[in-house]
């Protein structure tokens, strides 16, 4: 390829990128002078592609808007971030009923990239390996997806069809905020305007959506995420738990995440247990001097993240939380239910049990 006709297929890759981009922008990337830059784009516009020029002190040129322009140009990285997306979206769940179009992607893009490129990415993908196994999730239609995301953007209601979990039936309307992707499985959250509550639904139990007439304000408050996060955490279920843990929210919501509990500041005056075991303590040292006093300050201070926090949560079942919370390593106190109460004792009589053994 000569060197000439190499730039006027960077000048195309350019202009794929999107965009306006200036003489000067375009004559630095190539090399050349800006003079040269027209004359390639007079190439283009020969081989009847759509490039429009745009005057102004921010001019330049850009692709006419909705051209397709085949084959696909990737570069190398390009190209890997293209198809490591669909793997991943492909063993995480995140596909559509038609499960083989990411297949039937990656093959259109592998059949269109360089030699070299395609064999060093095939090399890459022969040689990865997941630590787990992809899962198998229910994935939602495209028509489906795609409405609903439409209803977001531009604040329609939606008409659904939609079977719960416990295969009821049902259609309602809905004032979709937002969708979002989480642990495989997509979720639209919204407000239905029946009962004036929020609601979230999974995307590949809707049957049917229609957009219908009228339209609505976006919330204020909270995100779609976070509006998710939430519902699931305050969801029933069959035990309610409340825990009183002290530590920073940091290490907290490492092992509890705002998918399964709710963290709320608790009032110090009201701690029992370990917190009254050391006023007691202090109690009976009334006459320690002021550089204690200043170093007991500075260990304070040094702790003044880590609080006690109220932790709600409700699960179907208690037998994982003592494993759980023993892996916390942080102090805690359990407030309900006693259930709860008796497994964290017979966990830690089985541990002392074994260590005693060994």
């Amino acid at each position: 390829m000569t060197r000439p006709t190499g730039r006027v297929l960077t000048l195309l890759e350019l202009l794929q990128s999107g965009g306006t981009r200036t003489v000067a922008e375009l004559a630095d990337r190539l090399g050349v002078e800006g003079r040269t830059v027209r004359r390639y784009v007079d190439q283009l516009i020969d081989l009847d592609v759509p490039v429009e020029s745009v005057r102004g002190r921010y001019g330049g040129y850009r692709l006419a808007s909705g051209y397709r322009l085949p084959p696909l140009m990737f570069s190398d990285d390009e190209a890997l971030a293209v198809l490591l997306g669909l793997v991943s979206g492909r063993r995480a769940g995140l596909t559509t009923t038609e499960l083989t179009a990411s297949e039937t992607a990656s093959a259109k893009i592998r059949r269109v990239l360089p030699k070299h490129i395609a064999r060093r990415l095939d090399t890459l993908l022969e040689s990865l390996a997941f630590t787990d196994q992809p899962g198998e999730f229910d994935a939602p239609d495209a028509g489906v997806l795609l409405t609903v995301a439409d209803a977001v953007r531009h604040r329609r209601p939606v008409s659904i069809r939609y079977t719960d979990r416990d295969t009821r039936r049902s259609e309602r309307t809905l004032h979709a905020y937002g969708i979002v992707a989480h642990s495989g499985r997509w979720y639209v959250t919204g407000k239905d305007p029946e009962i004036g509550e929020d609601r979230t639904f999974r995307l590949d139990r809707i049957a049917d959506v229609r957009a219908l007439p009228g339209s609505f304000e976006a919330p204020e408050g909270p995100g779609p995420a976070q509006r998710l996060l939430s519902g699931f955490a305050t969801a029933e279920y069959r035990h309610e738990v409340t825990l009183r843990i002290h530590g920073t929210v940091e290490q907290i919501r490492a092992r509890l995440p705002a998918g399964i509990a709710s963290l709320e500041e608790h009032e110090p005056e009201a701690d029992q247990g370990q917190g009254q075991g050391q006023d007691q303590g202090q109690d009976g040292d009334q006459d320690r001097d002021d550089g204690d006093r200043e170093q007991r300050q500075d260990r304070d201070r040094d702790r003044a993240p880590e609080r006690w926090l109220r932790v709600e949560l409700r699960a179907e079942r208690l037998d994982w939380l003592p494993p759980l919370l023993a892996s916390l390593d942080r102090p805690f106190v359990i407030e309900r239910p006693d259930e709860l109460r008796d497994l964290v004792i017979a966990l830690a009589d089985r541990l002392a049990s074994c260590a005693r053994r060994a």
